[in-house]
């Protein structure tokens, strides 16, 4: 038997861990410290854990036969297999997928562990504390089920397999106020139901709808949306990861849960006000659409096409670079798809150390991910301190003389300041055509993942360079090497 102290002072550790662990990833410097303590963290988690469950602490509800530990094993082993490859393959245009479809399992785990808790011995509980175990078993699964249906509609929808577009039924928010209230009704048929059977009926009937709502809910909300979808299922999945402790009355799974839903519900805030968006409107009303801006009106660069910008070449963008004295880089999501960002990290040294002014202005919702673009600068060992958020840089812009956007749309597009029917209006964005001179990397005319038009293109100081952002690239670090 092992010492009963031992399992919550190990608890108490990992707790601590990913705390400090939350702490170093709010800052691209510590980011690295940030990761090694969650990783020490969850390591302690599991070794406790499973010293409790097979070396048997005392007061512990659960322990295992050797057979059992057999079982568990042959659960574990495959599993941490198949993540570890995964993560080791996985692209950084691949990562917002990835992570969505890992908050699904995060749900689908509440969902069971809520289902798997009803069905145990709960007729040795009695009262309030059958009471207050019904609720945290119902609660639990409607989250998780929430959680679980949600992140696969958004794994989908960012990895393309079915269409960003909005799905706008008739009488949506009505539709999903009246299966929450479903819900509740089933809630309290299901509180102190009398037959175990019974009570499983109206917990499962229930896990249907809230699986429906969170399929509508995502389906929903347009493709400018997915920054905010991805850290709001990211919080999902920490209040059921708590729900779940509190049905297996696991302290460190409590503590750790509401750390991520916490730590996701206050990202998704910085997101929706990074898109001047209310929280409730993104999770209510969806936008965004797959073809062509909105409203009736006229758009500017509405019905122009390729023939109606200005193109450069590359020999022409590297003669405009050598000759600015301040550059700012815009990165998009087209830059990670073509990963061109360790050739224009080589650029930068070579424009830097001719003495230009180079700096990188990243917007809060540039990719799928939050933090996407400053991860794959750090990838490709861009300093940290030439990389600016919109706040830091936007009154800059002006007083700059060449802007190079690659692989970015939406957070460019002058027609969330200018047209207020656009499904972006009121976006804040990075006003990159105040500059002197602006060069767009595309490799077509093609709208962003919003779906609209980009005026951007059509103004007189912009110059489109079409093309692969990484061949691109090339060539100019080749010109500049020259």
């Amino acid at each position: 038997m092992l010492p009963a102290g031992l399992l919550t002072v190990s608890y108490i550790a990992a707790g601590v861990l990913f705390i400090l662990s939350l702490g170093g990833l709010s800052n691209q410097e510590t980011a690295g410290r940030g990761n090694t303590y969650g990783i020490l963290g969850m390591v302690v988690a599991i070794l406790a854990t499973l010293g409790a469950v097979v070396g048997g602490f005392p007061d512990q509800p659960v322990s295992l036969t050797t057979s059992g530990i057999g079982v568990l094993a042959v659960a574990i082993l495959p599993a941490a297999v198949i993540g570890a490859t995964l993560a080791a393959r996985v692209g950084m245009t691949s990562m917002p997928e990835l992570v969505a479809i890992l908050h699904s399992f995060v749900g689908l785990a509440a969902v069971l562990v809520g289902v798997s808790s009803y069905l145990g011995p709960i007729e040795t509980l009695h009262g309030a504390e059958k009471l207050t175990h019904e609720i945290e078993i119902f609660v639990g699964v409607f989250i998780g089920a929430i959680t679980f249906t949600g992140s696969v509609i958004a794994f989908l929808k960012l990895r393309g397999s079915i269409s960003g577009k909005p799905l706008m039924l008739p009488a949506r928010h009505a539709l999903n106020v009246a299966m929450v209230v479903g819900c509740v009704v089933l809630g309290y048929m299901f509180v102190g139901h009398d037959d175990p059977s019974g009570g499983r009926l109206w917990l499962l009937i229930m896990a249907g709808i809230a699986g429906i709502i969170g399929v509508h809910m995502v389906m929903a909300i347009g493709g400018a949306d997915m920054p905010v979808v991805v850290s709001m299922l990211n919080s999902y999945s920490g209040w059921a990861a708590a729900a779940a402790g509190f049905m297996l009355e696991n302290d460190l799974l409590l503590v750790t849960g509401a750390l991520v839903g916490s730590s996701g519900a206050i990202l998704s805030y910085i997101m929706c006000a990074a898109m001047n968006r209310s929280f409730i409107s993104v999770i209510l009303g969806g936008f965004g659409t797959d073809g062509g801006g909105g409203g009736s009106k006229p758009k500017e660069g509405a019905g122009l096409g390729r023939d109606d910008v200005t193109e450069f070449d590359v020999e022409e963008t590297v003669a405009m670079l050598r000759e600015a004295k301040s550059v700012v880089i815009v990165p998009g999501y087209g830059m990670a798809v073509a990963q061109a960002q360790h050739s224009l990290s080589e650029v930068v040294k070579i424009l830097r150390k001719a003495g230009t002014e180079v700096r990188f202005a990243i917007h809060p919702v540039a990719g799928r991910l939050p933090g996407h673009m400053n991860v794959l600068l750090a990838e490709a060992n861009v300093p940290y301190d030439i990389v600016l958020e919109m706040d830091e840089i936007n009154d800059d812009l002006p007083d700059t003389d060449a802007v190079m956007v690659i692989g970015a749309n939406d957070i460019v597009n002058p027609s969330a300041q200018t047209d207020p029917d656009s499904p972006i209006a009121g976006m804040p964005v990075l006003e990159v055509w105040l500059s002197k001179t602006v060069v767009v990397m595309k490799r077509g005319m093609a709208s962003g993942y919003a779906g609209v038009q980009n005026p951007l293109f059509f103004k007189e100081n912009t110059r489109m360079l079409f093309g692969d952002a990484k061949k691109n690239v090339d060539a100019i670090l080749g010109e500049l090497r020259d």
